[in-house]
């Protein structure tokens, strides 16, 4: 199973983002859980990102907010770069 890591500005924009949708508390901890079991299950929506992003992956928490992140597969690492709605990230 992989390590899941967070950056420091994902810790900062995580914790302005839990206190602007409390309401997505359960969705979010349960997309965090699936990332560390199945990264590849259907509900994340995993995705390349393009352009600027193109060197990281994005899944859902619903179909509004999305995790910015990053595999290092040789050491078994997922890296948590951003999180936030579709257009705070894009």
């Amino acid at each position: 199973m992989p390590t899941i890591i967070s950056t420091k500005h994902y810790e900062k924009r995580f914790k302005k983002f839990k206190k602007q949708h409390p309401e997505l508390r359960d969705q979010y901890i349960k997309t965090i859980r699936l990332i560390g079991t199945d990264p590849a299950h259907p509900s994340l929506r995993l995705h390349k990102l393009k352009g600027g992003l193109s060197d990281f992956y994005s899944v859902s928490i619903n179909m509004k907010y999305r995790i910015i992140l990053d595999f290092i597969i040789r050491d078994d690492q997922i890296i948590l770069i951003d999180i936030g709605s579709h257009e705070e990230l894009y």
